[in-house]
């Protein structure tokens, strides 16, 4: 019962396969090999236009990459307080473009909102050479509390930081699993809507270790190939990068193992609710925000079903924990099964958790 991360699943078995088939023969290096060539076309058909793409190990380092070819160090980037940018990177993007300043602004559900940029960005700041420049605004797909930005809301937010001069980076750790619950096309939710560079995520939806930042703005990419060789991320052995992302992608294999890690979601909600448990925030891809009774929580913990605890800032007020209730993250994978969600909920389902 480990829903701590659907980063602790291992690599979808198609993935391992490709691995195991691009060990054979020779091939050159540095991103040269043939492999790598169809996942830029690949990337270029699903987002219907042609793209850069360059491939790295992390998400840190695909967002801080992005991220740093956007802004100078005096540059600032906006993006939501509790984006995975601004708390789970070590300082990473601020380490890769040589100290430009993260800018967290609030919104509930973890989602920036036109009115928190717009102040952010004409609100009374110290003139020049005081204040750090905004020069990049980061929006998160799917959110670190689960929740989806629409497309509509993109084109809001980017075309609002556009008109400010600023470029606008999506991390899209968990791209596919808001994809398929907006029903929506790769295009419409990135560079349609304004977005001009992204961390296209593989490693939380069955690649062993892999993403890949993908460039819709030429303009807004500076010297990305030299940051990324000089950050160490440019592997000598590329094709061993390519070859997960190409079977990850090839005939929507990527949007099948996402679109089961939604399904689970979904169940596990589900079952929650009809324990009486409270869902805090709308599940709009793998993640469930669920309220549980201090009881439950502990007799799950007990039992030694694995989630995280959230704080609970980006709630909104009326869905909020009260007094003993505890705000937890659960999150489901490609890997997920049926069997391991209804024993969470068995498990649940036993405590009488009546106050």
């Amino acid at each position: 019962m480990n829903f701590g991360s659907d980063n602790v699943a291992g690599a979808s078995p198609r993935v391992l396969e490709a691995l195991v088939e691009a060990n054979r023969g020779t091939a050159s290096g540095y991103g040269t090999d043939g492999l790598t060539g169809r996942v830029t076309a690949r990337l270029s058909a699903i987002f219907e236009r042609d793209v850069d793409v360059f491939l790295v190990t992390t998400g840190t380092a695909a967002n801080a990459l992005c991220l740093a070819a956007m802004v100078d160090p005096w540059g600032a980037v906006l993006c939501h307080a509790e984006a995975h940018v601004a708390t789970d990177e070590c300082g990473a993007p601020e380490f890769f473009s040589g100290g430009a300043k993260l800018v967290g602004l609030p919104g509930f559900c973890g989602k920036m909102t036109p009115m928190s940029v717009e102040a952010a960005l004409t609100g009374g700041h110290a003139p020049p050479p005081h204040a750090v420049l905004p020069q990049a605004l980061s929006l998160t797909q799917a959110t670190e509390m689960g929740t989806a930005y629409t497309a509509a809301e993109i084109a809001e937010i980017a075309g609002i930081a556009h008109a400010h001069g600023l470029g606008v980076h999506m991390d899209g750790a968990r791209f596919a699993n808001a994809l398929l619950r907006l029903d929506a096309t790769p295009a419409t939710i990135t560079w349609k809507a304004g977005v001009d560079i992204m961390s296209f995520g593989a490693t939380k939806n069955g690649c062993l270790g892999v993403e890949a930042i993908v460039v819709f703005d030429r303009a807004r990419a500076r010297h990305l190939a030299e940051r990324r060789k000089r950050s160490g991320h440019l592997l000598s052995k590329g094709r061993f990068l390519a070859a997960q992302l190409d079977a990850y992608l090839a005939d929507d294999h990527w949007l099948d193992l996402a679109r089961h890690a939604n399904a689970m979601a979904d169940r596990l909600a589900a079952g929650l609710v009809a324990l009486g448990v409270r869902i805090a925030v709308p599940v709009e891809g793998n993640e469930v925000f669920a309220v549980l009774p201090r009881a439950m929580h502990d007799a799950l913990q007990a039992k030694g079903a694995v989630y995280y605890r959230w704080a609970g800032t980006g709630v909104p007020p009326g869905d909020a924990p009260r007094g003993e209730e505890r705000l937890v993250r659960l999150v489901t994978s490609f890997a997920t099964t049926v069997d391991e969600v209804d024993l969470f909920l068995a498990a649940a389902g036993h405590v009488d958790h009546r106050e």
